[in-house]
């Protein structure tokens, strides 16, 4: 009875919260340092995301694993909830932090609501860009650390090269690649390669020297060739590094596409955060972080979905 009661206010929870949260924000009068926008868009984005939540709650009923997750989770939204109703009565009802600099919820969901086309776009384009990096950094880096942690000979010579490029921060290139490549695009492409490039590198040839030198011997000994020792054996052992390589280079890969964006692009989320800050529009600062952060998180959560669909014996060692 006890657990059943415990069960039901965590479930209620996230309600008390939004009704919490709808209490601070027409009860307490604004400051009038705030912008007022023609519609609560922030009270609007709350109620749709506890509709959302309504409806998920109501799969969890028939889906048990589904709803499991989802109800661990419920006390972390709470709290989301209750802290975003806070923050919003800080930064509209009082005087006390600079408005420039912290505008409202309203403001920052307003904005994504109406430039959601033009966000779009934008956002379209730094994938582009980050994707065609990260494929020439992932491809590259890979038969690079292939090469490294396989062949002693190909090790001895190129590894001195990685040690000496690879820690130099990427954002370091930007004025070289600017001078080098033809156009702005190529220099901003090798660069976010460049930023996969070495976490890649560095992981793959490390997951590859750590395979027990025993199975190399034994495969040859029954036959196998180079090809079938690399790919069938080398490989596989490694693939828990190679992964890490991967999550450390999309992580590097984001942070040089903000900084590429910043310097001569006149599109992507990079372009539109510093834009936005240049005319000192604060609630746009934050609204493109806002999309950067969520675009991170998806990717992020797509590979380690794909490493456990891969890795079945390690799902669940690392969890994102």
């Amino acid at each position: 009875m006890q657990k059943k009661l415990k069960n039901i206010l965590t479930v209620a929870l996230p309600f008390f919260a939004t009704a919490l949260s709808f209490l601070l924000y027409f009860a307490i009068p604004e400051s009038g340092k705030q912008k007022q926008m023609a519609h609560h868009y922030y009270m609007n984005f709350l109620l749709c995301f506890i509709f959302v939540l309504s409806v998920c709650l109501v799969i969890g009923i028939f889906k048990k694993d589904f709803g499991n997750k989802l109800f661990k989770k419920l006390p972390f939204f709470t709290g989301l909830i209750v802290f975003l109703a806070l923050l919003n009565t800080l930064v509209s009802k009082t005087r006390l932090l600079p408005v420039l600099y912290f505008p409202s919820l309203d403001k920052i969901t307003g904005l994504l609501w109406t430039q959601r086309i033009f966000l779009l776009k934008n956002l379209l384009f730094s994938l582009g860009l980050l994707t065609e990096g990260f494929i020439f950094g992932l491809v590259v880096g890979f038969f690079t650390g292939l090469a490294l942690g396989y062949n002693r000979k190909v090790g001895y010579w190129l590894n001195p090269v990685t040690k000496f490029l690879g820690p130099i921060p990427t954002t370091a290139w930007i004025p070289l690649a600017l001078s080098v490549f033809p156009t702005t695009h190529g220099a901003n492409v090798f660069l976010i390669a460049f930023a996969v490039w070495f976490p890649v590198t560095l992981m793959t040839a490390s997951g590859i020297q750590s395979v027990n030198k025993t199975f190399f011997e034994v495969s040859e000994t029954l036959g196998a060739k180079t090809f079938y020792k690399v790919f069938h054996l080398a490989v596989p052992a490694s693939l828990p590094q190679i992964f890490l390589g991967l999550f450390y280079g999309i992580v590097s890969s984001f942070a040089t596409l903000m900084a590429v964006e910043m310097n001569g692009n006149s599109q992507g989320i990079g372009w539109y955060i510093n834009w936005q800050k240049s005319v000192m529009m604060y609630d746009g600062v934050y609204a493109g972080l806002i999309v950067i952060a969520v675009l991170c998180s998806l990717i992020l959560t797509l590979l380690f979905k794909v490493r456990d669909k891969i890795m079945v014996w390690q799902k669940g060692v690392i969890r994102w």
